[in-house]
């Protein structure tokens, strides 16, 4: 077999609302989500032992990275004997980000493995739920909104064009289930709205946008919204925090006006780009085309 690549797009939650826990403990959400053109390369081709060789992070190499964890769930769906494989990921998501680098890699290894052994690719959103909450999301990708813990996708919507993203990482770690926590603790407070003619035609309709876990997110890290309100300052618009954080982005008008802005990012951020929205989740590709 020659070698396979797929693209693991990063995903953004434009808007995070957040339920009290349930009777599993857990914290039920709804968020509108979308793919952006920041991604992951993960490369697969046969061999005589399963090896996964990482690069630009230090990550697990071994059966605790959800690359394995995708690999294991489908080759229990299998009949046959499972083939040895080795991958080769390119990192281009920032980790501890909130962008679901992790989540999107296992989405990729479950369409590669899946498209090596002949696995109708139809049957991966069952396996994907087993791997984690947003590999499903990360599978499938676009524009949508979603539910439960974060494996309830509804329809894909039109994200349309005329816009484009710049995102960047603060250069410290905010832990997510500390961020949880907080938001308990702190009596599940509601993040700052934004809506109207900052946000692209295409968001307006489902907007305002708001992050919940960002006063707990805040709260634990005040240096956050030091970045935020700095940011800000110098994009002169509204700033929204991804996820459980740190990542924090804003929407842009074109490619140049994003280039400008990102150009003013400060230089102790850990990672930061311009990204462009996507309709799709993982793909694989061909000498840089989709198969």
């Amino acid at each position: 077999m020659s070698s396979l690549k797929a693209l693991a797009p990063a995903k953004l939650n434009l808007s995070l609302q957040v339920f009290r826990p349930d009777s599993s403990g857990l914290h039920p959400i709804r968020g509108l989500t979308l793919s952006i053109g920041r991604c992951d390369i993960l490369t697969m081709e046969s061999s005589g032992s399963d090896d996964l060789d990482i690069h630009g992070a230090d990550l697990p190499e071994g059966q605790d990275n959800l690359v394995w964890k995708a690999v294991t769930e489908l080759r229990r769906s299998l009949p046959t004997e499972h083939p040895k494989v080795r991958f080769d990921l390119r990192k281009r998501i920032p980790v501890a980000a909130g962008l679901a680098g992790g989540s999107s890699d296992a989405a990729a290894a479950l369409v590669l493995y899946a498209h090596l052994v002949g696995f109708d690719r139809s049957g991966l959103d069952a396996l994907a739920l087993e791997v984690g909450a947003d590999v499903g999301f990360c599978l499938r990708g676009g524009f949508r909104w979603i539910g439960g813990y974060g494996e309830q996708l509804e329809e894909r919507l039109d994200v349309g064009e005329g816009f484009v993203l710049v995102v960047a990482v603060p250069p410290f770690p905010i832990s997510t289930p500390r961020v949880y926590a907080a938001w308990d603790g702190l009596g599940e407070p509601r993040g700052p709205a934004y809506g109207g003619a900052y946000l692209p035609p295409a968001i307006r309709p489902h907007g305002p946008l708001a992050n919940d876990l960002y006063p707990a997110a805040a709260a634990i890290a005040p240096e956050l919204d030091d970045w935020r309100s700095e940011l800000a300052h110098r994009w002169d618009r509204p700033v929204l925090m991804t996820g459980s954080g740190p990542s924090l982005f804003s929407f842009f008008s074109d490619q140049a006006e994003a280039e400008e802005a990102l150009l003013l990012v400060p230089a102790e951020a850990r990672s930061a780009f311009v990204a462009e929205p996507i309709s799709h989740g993982v793909r694989l590709v061909n000498d840089g085309n989709q198969v």
